[in-house]
């Protein structure tokens, strides 16, 4: 189900690369590039630790799926496809998180 969201999410922002930046936002996003997607990306994380530590859980939904967004048009800006981020995460279920932390640190 949350495969599906997110899947569908990022097919729109796909379908929305080649639109007008006038019409779109996410095409406005990416016709700015890694840099400009970078930045809102970064700007929606502080939003999101905000409303984590001093907000509503209601708040934090909604900044949390502002990130998400965002991290999808980033993805889209540099054309890594949404199914190898969901086989990196597949491919980490079979060890701990701190084996996984000490693996990229080799």
């Amino acid at each position: 189900m949350a495969e599906d969201i997110l899947s569908q999410l990022y097919e729109r922002i796909l379908d929305r690369k080649d639109a007008s930046s006038d019409e779109s936002y996410s095409a406005r996003l990416l016709a700015g590039g890694p840099v400009l997607a970078g930045r809102k990306l970064s700007e929606e994380a502080t939003e999101t630790l905000i409303a984590a530590i001093q907000e509503t859980p209601e708040a934090l939904t909604k900044e949390a799926a502002d990130l998400l967004y965002h991290l999808l048009v980033l993805l889209v800006s540099r054309g890594v496809t949404l199914d190898s981020v969901f086989a990196e995460l597949r491919s980490r279920e079979a060890q701990s998180g701190l084996a996984e932390k000490a693996s990229r640190s080799s």
